[in-house]
């Protein structure tokens, strides 16, 4: 078995589970240790509960989701709509990035709909790389030992700011893990019953497992998610996702974009 450590950082409670749940039960299969994080509480994510009581609740969600697969659960405690590339953010995630050490790393879409998604995935683009150098000191934690694989997930509902499709190169089939991945969803009961109340529909599963059905059909499975690796100079450039996950991991061309 093997000890290797993916790190899930995304803006948002729920955000890793919707993504990347399937994935992520995946590597918590194959022997990794998994840890979830986000940049946020979620204070915003309520028409009822203020933005202190909201976010309890959410973090002890986001904690539950993260259990289902025998993961743990950081939140950098920065407020949606307001997370920015700054120093003192930026600083927040190098010692997560030190804390954690991941081997992979998974992060936000570079293009999506909202700048939260779009930042967050900046902030850990940066701390892939800022986490080794020594020169950038966090007191109490060392640097890290090499620049972790970085991969994006998808963009929400597939589509940049523009609505220009995005698909990933990368697809990992998640069908023998859907149910996995709906419980950790269905944990994030706050934002469920919130859309269950608006549209009288489930569509926070709904949502997910129809957008899953999408990438699936790119490499004829029923359910994937999709994800484009960072290949940037100084980055690893091997495929650790096929390396690790093997006959789950199907490459998609891009030319089918």
């Amino acid at each position: 078995m093997t000890h290797e450590t993916v790190l899930c950082l995304m803006a948002h409670p729920d955000d890793p589970e919707i993504w990347s749940g399937g994935t992520l039960a995946l590597l918590a299969q194959a022997g990794w240790h998994v840890v979830t994080a986000t940049m946020t509480p979620g204070q915003a994510g309520s028409t009822e509960l203020n933005a202190i009581e909201i976010s309890a609740i959410r973090r002890d969600e986001a904690a539950a989701a993260a259990a289902v697969i025998g993961a743990q659960y950081h939140c950098l405690e920065a407020e949606d709509v307001f997370i920015t590339y700054d120093k003192p953010t930026l600083l927040k995630v190098i010692r997560l990035f030190r804390t954690v050490r991941p081997t992979l790393v998974i992060t936000a879409s570079p293009d999506d709909y909202m700048l939260d998604h779009e930042i967050t995935s900046h902030l850990a683009q940066t701390a892939c790389m800022a986490a080794c150098i020594p020169n950038i000191e966090t007191p109490g934690l060392t640097p890290t030992n090499q620049v972790p694989h970085l991969y994006y997930a998808d963009a929400a509902h597939g589509k940049d700011r523009y609505g220009n499709e995005i698909v990933g190169t990368t697809m990992v089939d998640i069908s023998s893990v859907i149910n996995i991945k709906s419980e950790m969803v269905a944990c994030h009961q706050t934002q469920r019953n919130w859309l269950r109340t608006i549209s009288g529909v489930d569509e926070f599963i709904e949502s997910m497992l129809s957008f899953s059905e999408r990438n699936g059909k790119y490499i004829n499975k029923k359910y994937a998610e999709g994800y484009r690796q960072h290949l940037g100079f100084s980055y690893p450039s091997n495929n650790l996702l096929a390396d690790v996950l093997k006959t789950y991991v199907h490459t998609v061309n891009i030319s089918q974009q």
